[in-house]
């Protein structure tokens, strides 16, 4: 995928026809019935009926580079042909129904959440601080993460109301940055070095100990202060959108726990903090873990997208707390989602099988590592990982 068609003009409900440009780019050589994927909204039929006039010229005009090329997206288009056929034989409630479930019983959960801060028992007031910032990271980190995606819902215009909802109400952060950020740098460029290679997350000033385990609990003031730089160089009419609904967000849980909890200004605005900072931790943990460390490309000598994704990506194990609160797609099915990112956290878990089986019969790299074991490797290498620039790999006789 190319920076050209990485226009952060797109809104997450056209994400499924770049994923078939992508697509197109490194499938022109092979059938078109191998070079589309369903997303189960229609969208199959875009993908393959374009991918059958690139591959026709690319037929034509150089056929050894047809066979070569062949021969390595093979595996990605019989994968994607495995995987697009267990999501045809699922049904709503595995493709969506259950993530949809647990997002809406965050928020039902949330007013004995403020009913619950308002109590002077110690024991009740911290169980209101629990479930508000369970509710939270629920909120924020697997509904902001699969509303980037445009995996809540098959209508794009819904798909478009849930990522402006999660990203900048709930979330404070500009929706279209966001998606930037993420979906069209980090999913496109995976471990690419100076694109995606998630190297925005690392601030090499900062000690290991401060950044691993103090630095995390700013996120939530640094959040919307990013937010603000963020709008720089957007529309005026974008502007006057994301500011009003992160304010809204920010203000509307203030007003309850001054309203409803009946907390004072200052401890409203501690409980606001606790509760956001709950989670900051294993997220940023999460976020480095996953890719730093691992194989880096350079733009001018990337892989195939599978050998990309399986070297680059990294699956941490079940987590009962996090799979919940995060998402599969975050926690142990990474791979499965970087593969296949318009998946929801649920499908992800459901083609996790299918997918380390086919990865593993074809000798193709399947990583997996545990929570503890990241984190000691990060506190031990920290300057090499987190301040060094890494080195690029070159995966000879893939190339």
């Amino acid at each position: 995928m190319t920076q050209d068609s990485c226009s952060i003009e797109d809104t997450p409900a056209v994400e499924r026809e770049r994923y078939c440009e992508r697509e197109r780019s490194v499938s022109s050589a092979v059938s078109t019935k191998v070079s589309h994927f369903s997303f189960a909204d229609g969208t199959e039929s875009v993908c393959a009926s374009h991918a059958s006039l690139s591959s026709s010229a690319s037929m034509q005009s150089n056929p050894e580079e047809r066979r070569d090329t062949a021969e390595r997206e093979t595996l990605m288009m019989e994968l994607t042909r495995l995987v697009q056929k267990s999501v045809r034989e699922s049904s709503w409630w595995e493709r969506r129904g259950l993530d949809c479930s647990i997002l809406t019983a965050a928020f039902i959960s949330l007013p004995a959440g403020f009913l619950l801060l308002g109590s002077s028992q110690p024991l009740y007031f911290l169980s209101g601080v629990l479930i508000m910032g369970v509710s939270h990271a629920v909120i924020t980190v697997k509904g902001t993460h699969l509303a980037s995606h445009g995996a809540l819902s098959e209508s794009p215009v819904w798909a478009d109301f849930w990522a402006v909802f999660f990203i900048e109400v709930c979330g404070s952060f500009s929706a279209r940055a966001g998606v930037q950020a993420h979906v069209k740098m980090h999913h496109a460029h995976t471990n690419v070095i100076g694109l995606g290679d998630s190297s925005t997350w690392k601030i090499p000033f900062l000690p290991r100990s401060v950044y691993l385990f103090i630095a995390p609990l700013a996120v939530p003031i640094i959040t919307p202060i990013v937010a603000v730089g963020q709008l720089k160089g957007q529309s005026p009419l974008q502007i006057l959108r994301t500011v009003p609904c992160v304010c809204l967000g920010f203000f509307s849980q203030y007003y309850l726990l001054r309203s409803v909890s009946g907390l004072s200004c200052s401890s409203a605005l501690l409980v606001m903090l606790l509760c956001r900072a709950m989670f900051s931790l294993p997220y940023i943990h999460v976020n480095i873990f996953q890719h730093i460390g691992l194989p880096m490309f350079s733009a001018t000598h990337r892989p195939k997208r599978i050998y990309q994704m399986t070297h680059g990506v990294l699956n941490l194990p079940r987590n009962s707390l996090l799979d919940w609160t995060f998402g599969h797609s975050l926690i142990n099915c990474h791979v499965e989602h970087h593969l296949f990112p318009f998946l929801s956290d649920n499908m992800c878990l459901k083609v996790k099988p299918l997918v380390s089986q086919y990865l593993k019969e074809k000798k193709l790299p399947y990583q997996e590592d545990a929570y503890i074991s990241r984190l000691s490797l990060f506190f031990h290498k920290y300057q090499e990982l987190m301040v060094f620039t890494p080195p690029i790999t070159e995966l000879v006789g893939i190339q």
